[in-house]
């Protein structure tokens, strides 16, 4: 088994060619080549050369490579998702999707497009609709064409849509957070959560991976380098929980084990699910300990 570690996503402007560079050496999972919002109008079109240049050039490594193109209803979408397509990333982002019909739609796009067969769609859920709507547009995944790799929340916009404070615990987004994570699940699409504005607060970040972690979150994105290390820690498998990850497949691999569905291990019975689940964290550990 061989899962791809997601758990930090860094955001990086794709107007500051600097930026661009420093993605390339930083211990990361992701980075997030950015088009819309950290780019001014008058600097869209040279930031998208620079970014495309950045992509075809490579030098990433293990890094999962994003491209974040600007909305679908702005001037920029069309340019962007073509400049996007031509350097071939590992996905291409696409903000503000509030439908089922637009991840096929852009899946369309690629296909007349030509474009690599390894570029796959990611889509930010950051509206009242895209939540209310997050288990069609997840559905939209069964369709091979679409592309539909995974979610990345965008906590920011939700609150400047709805009105809800960004508060510890994030008591007003919670239901819509863990909705979206059900979606994600329910259609085997992965899920990120949203950034942490505070760069200067690292106990509150610190708290708040912990939090997506333990809702399900497969990594988080980021906005400062300064928050890789803490967010890799927080969705890292520790070295308990993988001890009892390896002692739990060794048990139901056992001769006399290989058909029961419950065995006991140290006084505690434990069912196959655990160890399915055991083997996706140990496989997530040797992953991130070939990266280290």
């Amino acid at each position: 088994m061989t899962i791809r570690p997601r758990r930090s996503v860094l955001y990086m402007p794709g107007s500051n060619a600097r930026a661009l560079e420093k993605a390339k050496t930083l211990p990361v999972d992701g980075v997030i080549l950015d088009l819309e919002d950290a780019v001014a109008p008058d600097a869209k079109e040279s930031a998208r050369d620079q970014v495309v240049a950045a992509v075809k050039a490579g030098g990433f490594g293990a890094r999962e490579v994003f491209i974040r193109v600007n909305g679908i209803d702005t001037p920029w979408f069309a340019d962007d998702l073509h400049a996007a397509v031509a350097a071939a990333p590992d996905a291409i982002l696409i903000p503000k999707i509030s439908s089922a019909d637009q991840p096929e739609r852009i899946g369309a796009r690629l296909l007349s497009l030509h474009a690599n067969q390894r570029t796959r769609i990611w889509a930010m859920i950051e509206t009242p609709t895209a939540v209310f709507n997050v288990r069609a547009i997840a559905a939209s995944a069964k369709d091979s064409e679409t592309r539909l790799a995974g979610f990345v929340m965008g906590t920011n916009d939700l609150a400047k849509e709805t009105r809800a404070r960004i508060l510890p615990g994030r008591a007003p987004m919670a239901a819509w957070l863990t909705t979206c994570v059900l979606a994600a699940r329910e259609f085997g699409i992965d899920i990120l959560d949203g950034v942490y504005n505070d760069i200067a607060d690292a106990q509150g970040f610190a708290q708040e991976c912990a939090q997506a972690r333990d809702f399900g979150f497969d990594g988080k994105t980021l906005i400062h380098p300064g928050q890789i290390e803490p967010c890799n820690a927080a969705f890292s498998p520790t070295p308990d929980e993988i001890m009892q990850a390896r002692a739990m497949i060794a048990a139901f691999d056992l001769p006399e084990n290989k058909e029961k569905g419950v065995v006991q291990i140290g006084g505690r019975m434990v069912e196959r699910m655990h160890a399915e689940m055991a083997r996706r964290t140990v496989a997530i550990a040797e992953t991130i300990e070939t990266r280290a």
